[in-house]
Order: C-alpha cells, then structure tokens, then sequence
C-alpha cells in the first residue's frame, strides 16, 4: 500500500501583528512576532519590556519546531495557569509553530479572578492573530551544486521552474551555487542533477 508522501510543511505567521483587549480598565496588549530560535523570542521580548517599561506583566508563550517539540508557557507574576497557557492554547488552535506572542498588561485597579484572566489572554492573542496572514512553510536544507557552464541552461530552467532559492552563486568555467531546497523536493532535485552528472554536495544545516 503506497503512503502519502511527506511533504514537510508547518504552518506560521507571515509577520508581527498585534491587538488590545480591556476588561475592567486593565489594558491587554497582545504582540504576535514569527520567530525561528529562542535567540529571536529573547529579543523580542527584551524590546517590548523596554518600550512598555512601566506595565505590571510580560505573559508569553511560544512554539518553535517543525514538530512543536520546543515550547514555553510564562505567567509572569499572575495565577498559575492563568496567561501563558491561554496564550500557548491560542497558538495551538491556529496549528501554529514558530511563533511568539506576548500579551503586556496594564493593571486596571480592579481583580479580574482567573476565570477573566483565562478569557482576557485568550482572547487578546486570538485577536493578535486574526490580524495576521497564516502561511505554510516548508523545512528546506542548504545544497551546493558544481557543474560545467554548458549545463547552465539546464540547471537556471529547473531552479526557476520549481521556484528553489538561489542562496549563492559564482559563474566561471566551472560553475557553483547553493540552493535552499525544500525537503519534499530533494529527491526529485537530486534525480534530475545526478542525470546530467552534476556533482551535489548535501549540507548537514536543516532551517
């Protein structure tokens, strides 16, 4: 029986979007901010903190991987269970990876209880995300490709053909490049260059 082939794909945000929701005068601005490693999510969360500097919280939650594996839920100084997990809830029901959000709170003088807790970061995230464009990605790896110049037709018609991205390049007499393959693509690659002997050398770097 064949099995569908894997196509590699994750779903993310195509840029950082945000949102306010209040409830009782407390003030909940949530930033959603597509990232790809925790160097990214420190910085961003670096700069919120400096340009909200006098709110009271900095809850967040994020998911990085093309299998969800990494991923953090932070109250920030709230209730447990109370921010982080609604947020990283939200970033769940969109089947959402690499992606940040943060939702800063201004305290109201009035007590929410965790139940208004629960519904003010859920819904200020989901709102951050509806403002937001869904788009699919695909895990891809860095090959470097080495041929004679009389292959350079053959090579530029497939590179655009099946839209591969052309990270590097040098033409002389014996040409190179280094194309971000998408994984569900790289067998397909490999078969069409091996037919025309071009050399391939296959990097360890997946993105």
């Amino acid at each position: 029986m064949q099995t569908e082939k894997e196509d590699y794909s994750f779903y993310t945000i195509a840029k950082p979007s945000q949102s306010v929701f209040r409830d009782r005068n407390s003030r909940f601005l949530a930033f959603a901010f597509p990232v790809e490693n925790e160097e990214d999510i420190k910085d961003c969360i670096d700069k919120l903190k400096k340009q909200f500097h006098d709110a009271r919280h900095f809850c967040y939650a994020y998911i990085l991987g093309y299998d969800k594996s990494i991923w953090r839920a932070n109250d920030d100084g709230e209730p447990s269970g109370s921010a982080g997990l609604p947020i990283y809830n939200q970033c769940l029901s969109f089947n959402l990876t690499n992606i940040l959000i943060v939702v800063v709170r201004y305290f109201g003088g009035t007590k929410l209880g965790v139940p208004g807790l629960i519904n003010a970061y859920k819904t200020s995230s989901r709102l951050a995300l509806e403002q937001n464009k869904i788009i699919k990605e695909f895990l891809s790896e860095n090959i470097e490709i080495k041929f004679p110049w009389i292959e350079m037709n053959q090579v530029m018609t497939y590179v655009k053909n099946e839209n591969i991205e052309v990270l590097n390049k040098e033409f002389t007499a014996d040409c190179t490049m280094t194309l971000r393959v998408p994984l569900h693509k790289k067998n397909e690659l490999k078969d069409y260059f091996n037919s025309f002997s071009i050399q391939i050398n296959e990097s360890t770097k997946i993105d």
